[in-house]
């Protein structure tokens, strides 16, 4: 089955058998000129589906890299990364494409709305690229997406005219857009005041409770201490990979 015929068939992997996410002995570089850097080290990890993952380190210790590798946005310099029993790495740029708009939902520290659509255009963009979704069914979902996140009462506002919190929950609907089964948080709560980070993080349960694999880099120890398994990133290694008891 080629990978355009497996999404046509099945693009939700929230039912997958077997590790949903592997990376095995995965290693980036990165070379300016004569100079390089090692980012990641010969890292291997399994994801389980349902999982709700905390990816912690400081800043310039690979964690953006780490979660980079798994949505396809940079690619190894050595290793294997499969997803769904995809072999991601080898993927062509337009299939690759394909895979990621249909597979992962990408929520950033900075919201990265487009500014001069409303929320409600914002969220039905990404079926526009895919298309998942009816054409007449687009509008209704995108609704009860921002429904979903609370803020449907603002579907025809700018991005400028709601708050920052309002603008995170947006940028989490729009990742929603095509059903993914797996979502990547990076810092979501890092532009946000702690009462605004929390329920935003309530959100991201409520998010796992429905089926879907969460992986959030966070440098907030108190937000991953209240996830179920929180993962360090150091210098590009792996230095630990815990179980948290909450």
């Amino acid at each position: 089955m080629t990978i355009l015929n497996h999404l046509r068939k099945d693009h939700n992997l929230r039912n997958y058998q077997g590790h949903l996410i592997e990376l095995r002995g995965v290693s980036k570089e990165y070379k300016s000129g004569d100079q390089s850097f090692l980012a990641l080290r010969d890292v291997s990890l399994t994801v389980d589906a349902g999982e709700f993952i905390a990816i912690v380190g400081k800043s310039g210790s690979g964690k953006s890299t780490l979660v980079n590798m798994v949505t396809g946005i940079d690619r190894p310099t050595r290793g294997e990364i499969i997803i769904g029993g995809i072999a991601v790495h080898k993927l062509s740029e337009d299939k690759l494409a394909l895979w990621r708009g249909k597979t992962i939902g990408v929520i950033f520290q900075f919201f990265q709305l487009l500014p001069t659509l409303t929320l409600l255009e914002n969220v039905m963009l990404p079926m526009d690229f895919c298309d998942v979704h009816p054409v007449r069914a687009r509008k209704e979902h995108a609704l009860h997406l921002l429904s979903l996140v609370d803020i449907a009462d603002n579907a025809y506002k700018l991005p400028s005219a709601i708050s920052g919190g309002q603008q995170q929950r947006a940028a989490i609907a729009r990742a929603l857009a095509n059903d993914p089964s797996i979502l990547i948080a990076d810092e979501p709560t890092g532009n946000l005041d702690s009462q605004t980070a929390n329920s935003v993080f309530d959100l991201f349960n409520r998010i796992v409770a429905s089926g879907k694999t969460v992986l959030m880099v966070t440098h907030d120890r108190d937000l991953s201490s209240r996830i179920s398994r929180s993962i360090t990133v150091i210098d590009g290694n792996i230095a630990s990979d815990d179980a948290v008891s909450i």
